[in-house]
């Protein structure tokens, strides 16, 4: 290879990183949040306020799940409701078992939000996350 060559080669390694690195950025407002052997992955995630997050719920479980996101007031509810489906409220999912939904949600204040599996028995299971969402 030539010396020209090798320095373009090189250049262009050295470029790859940050081209990455942006597109990296970029995808901070695609989130996938996977159910899986009942519980949620990953457990935490950190978001910004006032910007629209596109939410892939993935279910991999051979079972259903529902994806309820909100304050303490928003969970006792659930927990004692008897909605059998869920789909009309951005923060209010069901997840078909072995299927895969997505959601936009802006969060307006920053703070923790917890999203949970209400179906019987999955919350105590484990089924419970945070959502983190900070200044924007």
């Amino acid at each position: 290879m030539r010396s020209g060559g090798r320095r373009l080669l090189v250049g262009l390694l050295l470029a790859f990183p940050v081209v990455s690195g942006c597109a990296g950025a970029a995808a901070s407002s695609n989130v996938e949040i996977v159910a899986r052997y009942s519980s949620f992955e990953p457990s935490s995630v950190t978001v910004q306020a006032g910007r629209p997050i596109h939410f892939l719920l993935r279910n991999d479980d051979p079972i259903d799940h529902e994806w309820i996101v909100g304050d303490e007031v928003v969970h006792a509810e659930h927990r004692a409701g008897t909605e059998t489906a869920h789909g009309d409220r951005a923060t209010e999912q069901s997840m078909p078992a072995l299927d895969e939904v997505s959601t936009t949600v802006t969060f307006a204040e920053p703070g923790r939000y917890a999203f949970a599996c209400h179906l019987p028995g999955h919350e105590a299971y484990g089924m419970v996350a945070t959502i983190i969402v900070t200044k924007g």
